[in-house]
């Protein structure tokens, strides 16, 4: 791996969330499951949508249209701002969670970097997989997220946003990670080989 390029876009963070797992086959194709994985799928994280937008006056959820990860997130306006094939990537947009309903706004890699309008709070999350040192023959799935905010104002709104949401927001990956590995897992699954 080339390093967790994570790094190059917010290498400090206002609040960072880690999650790992353990799944038996190819990073390859461990990510790949993860990058075309219907999270909507999960009818947990859907009711975690609906309340989340209950709790602030958010318009209805539009129908559920079935979608991977990656293309979903895309569509709602996060860009992707780096990938090491097979191995990680990275999205990012900035946006105010806080508000009911939240856009993002997807930027160029070198934008997000310099990026710095006041009101705003810059996130990243990775898909991320390495050969488990652990376990031959398996990976190690991680997924992180960090935000920071632009200024004071911004980290205020924020934290009490994150205050709130966070439970729910761990709670969808907690969700996602075993529902992630029995994809991997399941039928057309690729071990790596052993030479």
């Amino acid at each position: 791996m080339t390093g967790r390029l994570i790094e190059r876009f917010l290498p400090a963070a206002d609040e960072r969330t880690v999650h790992q797992i353990h799944i038996r086959a190819a990073p390859e194709h461990v990510l790949a499951t993860a990058e075309s994985f219907d999270l909507e799928s999960l009818g947990l994280v859907r009711t975690l949508f609906r309340v989340r937008g209950w709790l602030l006056g958010a318009r209805p959820m539009p129908p559920h249209v079935s979608r991977g990860l990656v293309e979903n997130m895309t569509s709602i306006g996060w860009s992707t701002l780096a990938v090491e094939p097979g191995r990680q990537r990275v999205m990012g947009a900035v946006t105010r969670p806080w508000e009911a309903d939240v856009r993002f706004t997807p930027l160029s890699p070198d934008a997000f970097v310099s990026f710095a309008e006041p009101g705003q709070v810059k996130i990243v999350w990775t898909l991320e997989t390495e050969p488990d040192p652990d376990r031959p023959g398996a990976t190690l799935f991680r997924t992180e997220t960090r935000a920071q905010a632009t200024d004071e104002d911004a980290r205020r709104r924020f934290r009490r946003y994150w205050r709130l949401f966070r439970p729910g927001i761990v709670l969808i990956r907690r969700v996602l990670m075993p529902a992630l590995r029995r994809a991997a897992e399941g039928a057309g699954a690729t071990a790596p080989r052993r030479d």
